[in-house]
C-alpha cells in the first residue's frame, strides 16, 4: 500500500477547476467507488469520477495508449480534489475493459475487454448504470456506483492529525470515507469544543455511542469520566435513585447509600442512549440539573448537590417524543446517517468487523484474514458477499451488518467469506430492471418510444444491448415494445 502523500490528488489550491466539467447540481457528481478487488484490495474506497455527459473513457489494466482518456481511480479526503491516480492492476483484466459514456440519467457501461460484466449480478454487455448499481468484472474487480460531493471541504475543527489512514478508522474510532462520515467527523469535533448538552438522532446501528465516545474523547473533559447508561434499562421504580443517588435506607430500609449518575461522572460526561425511553415525569425531574448550575438532590437528602456533567442522549425516536423542554436543553443536535446513504462506506465496515472479528476469535474468524507483501491484514471476502451487502436493505445498519458477517463465517466452507445461505442468491438472481433488495433507486418504468430510440442509438442499433440498458430482461420484450410503438428493426446484433 502507498505511504506518505496520496497519490492522484491534489489539493485544491492547486487546482480548483479539475473537475468543474464534471460537477453537476448541487456539487454532486456520479462516481464509481472500488467496493473489493481481488489483487489490489487496499484500493477500496478510492472513486473515479464518471466523465461529463456525452463523453466517454476506458477502463482497464495499466496505462492506455497514447491519447486514449482513462478511467483513473484516486482516494478523496476533505480539502484535496480527485485528479487521475495510480493505474489499475489485474492480471485477467484487458487493456480496454470496459468503455464508460456519461449520459444525462445515468452513465452507459459497454464490455469490449475479456472479462466477464455483471451488473447488479445479471451478466451484461452493455447497460445504462445509475446510483446504487453495482458492476462485478469477474474475479477482479467490484465497483459502485453512486453520487456524492465533487469537493469535501476542509473542516475547521477536526485536525488531519486525526484523521488516521485512508480506509481505517480516525483516531476516535470513526471509519468512512464518504463525505457523509467527513460531515459526521466535522459535527462531532464542533460540539466536542462547545460545553453544552448534546442530543444525537440516528436509527439503530448508525454509531450514536462512538460518536458520544468521539465528542468526549474531543472535548476538555477527555481526562474525566464517561458514562454509559441505556435509559430504557433503569428500573422504573428506581430511575431517580439511578440518576440521583439515595441515602442510606432511603427509600427503602437497608438500601445502601449510593452517589447516583449525577455524582460518579461530576466533571466528565454521561451519556444516555434511548433517552427517548424515560417516562415524561422522570424526564421532567433532569430539567434543573440540566441547567447552569448542575443542582440535584438525593433521594432522601435535604442538601442541595451540584454536577459539573455533559450530558449526551441518543434516540432513534422522532426529538418530538421527548417532553419539549428537555429537548430545548439538549442545544446541540447531530444527526448520524443511516448505511443507505453511505453505501460506498460499507467494504470498509464489513473489513474492520472481520479483522476485529479475527482478534476477539481468532479461531473463528482468522482464516478469513490474509496479509499483504507490507505485513498489513486485508478480509478475504468473496466479491458476492460485498455485493450482496452493496444490495441489500439494512435498516439496523453496522448491527445488522455485523451479524449477516458472523452467518456468514458460519456457512463460508473455504477462507473466503461468501453470502450466507440464500441470501446472496436472492439478490443476485434478481434480472436485470427488477427492483434491487437495497438499492438506492427505484423500480425503472417501461420505457417510452423516445427512451427506446435513444437506447438504440447509443449502442449502435444493437437490440439485445438496448434491452439491457433499458432495463429489459431480454432482447424479446424490446422487441415487443418496438413492434407497440411501430420503431422499425433496422438494427443489428
Amino acid at each position: 500500500m502507498p505511504t506518505g502523500s496520496m497519490p492522484g490528488v491534489t489539493t485544491l489550491s492547486d487546482d480548483s477547476d479539475v473537475l468543474s466539467s464534471r460537477v453537476g447540481s448541487g456539487g454532486e457528481v456520479c462516481v464509481l467507488a472500488i467496493s473489493w478487488s481481488a489483487e489490489e484490495p487496499w484500493r477500496v474506497g478510492e472513486i473515479a469520477m464518471a466523465p461529463p455527459v456525452g463523453q466517454s473513457e476506458v477502463l482497464g489494466r495499466g496505462e492506455g495508449e497514447l491519447g486514449e482518456t482513462r478511467v483513473r481511480f484516486a482516494q478523496q479526503r476533505p480539502g484535496v480534489a480527485c485528479i487521475p491516480g495510480l493505474p489499475l492492476e489485474g492480471a485477467a483484466l484487458s487493456r480496454r475493459q470496459l468503455v464508460l459514456t456519461s449520459k444525462e440519467d445515468g452513465v452507459l457501461v459497454e464490455r469490449v475487454g475479456r472479462c466477464e460484466l455483471r451488473v447488479n449480478g445479471v451478466r451484461s454487455e452493455a447497460a445504462l448504470v445509475r446510483p446504487g448499481d453495482t458492476l462485478y468484472l469477474r474475479r477482479q474487480l467490484l465497483l459502485l456506483c453512486t453520487r456524492r460531493a465533487a469537493f469535501i471541504p476542509r473542516g475547521r475543527f477536526l485536525p488531519p492529525s486525526a484523521w488516521g489512514a485512508f480506509g481505517e478508522p480516525d483516531s476516535y474510532g470513526i471509519l468512512g470515507e464518504s463525505p457523509a462520515t467527513w460531515h459526521l467527523r466535522e459535527q462531532l469535533a464542533f460540539v466536542a469544543e462547545s460545553a453544552k448538552h448534546v442530543l444525537l438522532l440516528g436509527a439503530t446501528g448508525t454509531g450514536k455511542e462512538l460518536a458520544a465516545r468521539a465528542i468526549h474523547a474531543m472535548s476538555s473533559r477527555a481526562g474525566n469520566p464517561f458514562l454509559a447508561r441505556n435509559a430504557a434499562t433503569l428500573p422504573l421504580g428506581l430511575i431517580d435513585a439511578e440518576l440521583f443517588g439515595n441515602c442510606r435506607n432511603y427509600p427503602n430500609a437497608g438500601m445502601a447509600e449510593r452517589p447516583g449518575l449525577m455524582g460518579l461522572v461530576d466533571g466528565g460526561t454521561l451519556f444516555l442512549d434511548e433517552i427517548g425511553e424515560l417516562p415524561v415525569e422522570q424526564q421532567a425531574h433532569l430539567l434543573r440539573v440540566l441547567d447552569s448550575g448542575g443542582e440535584y438532590q438525593r433521594l432522601g437528602d435535604a442538601a442541595t448537590r451540584r454536577s459539573d456533567f455533559r450530558l449526551l442522549g441518543a434516540t432513534n425516536r422522532n426529538p418530538s417524543a421527548l417532553k419539549h423542554d428537555l429537548a430545548a436543553r439538549l442545544t446541540s443536535v447531530v444527526e448520524l446517517s443511516p448505511l443507505a446513504s453511505r453505501r460506498e462506506d460499507i467494504p470498509l465496515l464489513a473489513r474492520h468487523l472481520l479483522l476485529a472479528a479475527a482478534r476477539e476469535s481468532p479461531n473463528v474468524a482468522g482464516r478469513f484474514v490474509g496479509h499483504d507483501a507490507a505485513g498489513r491484514p486485508f478480509g478475504r471476502f468473496a466479491a458476492g458477499f460485498i455485493d450482496c451487502t452493496l444490495r441489500q436493505e439494512l435498516p439496523n445498519n453496522t448491527r445488522q451488518l455485523e451479524a449477516l458477517l458472523w452467518k456468514a463465517m458460519s456457512e463460508s466452507p473455504q477462507s473466503e467469506v461468501t453470502p450466507p445461505g440464500d441470501w446472496g442468491r436472492e439478490v443476485a438472481s434478481a434480472p436485470s430492471g427488477a427492483p434491487q433488495s437495497g438499492s438506492s433507486r427505484p423500480t425503472s418504468p417501461e420505457p417510452s418510444a423516445d427512451q427506446i430510440r435513444d437506447a438504440l442509438g447509443a449502442v449502435g442499433g444493437s437490440v439485445g444491448k438496448a434491452a439491457s440498458i433499458l432495463g429489459l430482461a431480454n432482447r424479446f420484450a424490446l422487441y415487443r415494445l418496438m413492434k407497440r410503438y411501430g420503431i422499425g428493426d433496422k438494427t443489428s446484433e
